[in-house]
């Protein structure tokens, strides 16, 4: 029976989470770890008042997320901006919508992403698509809507334009990946700026090019699928990550995606999801809703309806139990031993403490 033991392999579910951070929590860490403090660079992605994009809300003011003793569960809502749906106050349609959420205990960490279409109860506007929280109350929003949504209690935030991702992927001298078949949207809307046109086939992926990837829903299960692509584009993102690990690389990125990112996450906070994160692995992803809980339905225009609000909060709580990575054994160790220090018993639930 061949290995399961490879030297020097590179797992994307050890990076994952700080792709989808945009590179902050890791970038932090690991300088600091070398006693180098780029605290300004990020302290600028904290904008606040007139700075911030999204002061024209009541509450738009940084709230202080809860004092965090580092053994509650964290959850981060990623949002990134589709610029060019702007409505009259200026603010873009939240055009992908993931969380992150980090165990510090049991040490795992899961990824979900929404599907935008959602139609779900936004506090103190009525229903509509979750995507359009942000334009009616801003990030401070959002989390309330998603969290509500999901039973979870988000306390941060990490806003993306478009141009953002595309700095961020050209920061990092951009991704070999498979993309899996042939993509091709004309969008005459912006004067054909963000026109989709990818072959199929194992290339190399520009800012650009990626964006084009992670935006394609134009085929028969539209944003189902592509929610599924960004989830598998952020893996390779973390492993090209790690491969150019250098403080001038680091720098670069910050500095590329600054003008286009806001958080409520401060150097200290990112400081601290980074050592974090050193130990962290990739345990599972999914959607929501999911498949077997969603329901198409014509409110205002096509949106997908939960089918059962009580049933989607179990299901996220049993995602959030599960692991559905199999842990590689230490090399040597004959007693199951695996690489995050644990046992395949106690990994698959047959032995310890329930995750």
């Amino acid at each position: 029976m061949e290995s399961r033991v490879r030297k020097g392999k590179k797992k994307p579910w050890k990076l994952v989470i700080y792709s989808v951070l945009i590179v902050l929590a890791l970038v932090v860490g690991y300088a600091a770890y070398h006693g180098i403090s780029i605290y300004n660079a990020l302290n600028g992605l904290q904008k606040a008042n007139a700075e911030s994009r999204f002061d024209q809300f009541d509450d738009a003011e940084v709230k202080e997320p809860p004092k965090w003793e580092g053994t509650e569960r964290v959850n981060i809502l990623l949002l990134g901006g589709d610029g060019r749906a702007e409505n009259s106050n200026g603010i873009a349609r939240s055009d992908s919508i993931l969380i992150a959420s980090l165990d510090p205990v049991t040490k795992k960490a899961h990824l979900f992403s929404v599907l935008r279409d959602t139609y779900v109860d936004i506090p103190g506007h009525g229903n509509g698509r979750i995507n359009t929280a942000i334009t009616l109350g801003g990030p401070n929003l959002a989390m309330e809507t998603v969290g509500n949504l999901l039973g979870l209690d988000i306390q941060y935030y990490v806003y993306a334009e478009f141009e953002g991702f595309k700095s961020l992927i050209d920061a990092i001298g951009g991704i070999d990946f498979e993309v899996e078949k042939d993509m091709t949207w004309i969008d005459n809307a912006d004067g054909n700026r963000y026109d989709i046109n990818l072959k199929k086939g194992f290339q190399h992926l520009d800012g650009d090019e990626a964006l084009q990837y992670v935006r394609f829903r134009h085929d028969a299960m539209s944003d189902f699928t592509r929610t599924e692509r960004q989830r598998n584009f952020m893996k390779a993102v973390a492993l090209e990550m790690q491969s150019t690990w250098n403080l001038l690389r680091m720098t670069k990125i910050i500095e590329s995606v600054q003008p286009y990112i806001e958080t409520n996450l401060s150097a200290q906070d990112m400081l601290r999801l980074g050592q974090l994160g050193l130990s962290m692995h990739m345990a599972g992803s999914a959607q929501i809703p999911p498949m077997n809980l969603l329901a198409e339905s014509n409110i205002g225009g096509s949106v997908l309806v939960v089918r059962d609000e009580q049933r989607l909060l179990e299901y996220v709580q049993e995602s959030l139990s599960k692991d559905e990575t199999i842990p590689e054994p230490v090399e040597g160790a004959a007693d199951g031993s695996t690489a995050d220090g644990g046992s395949d018993a106690a990994e698959n639930g047959t032995s310890g403490s329930t995750p």
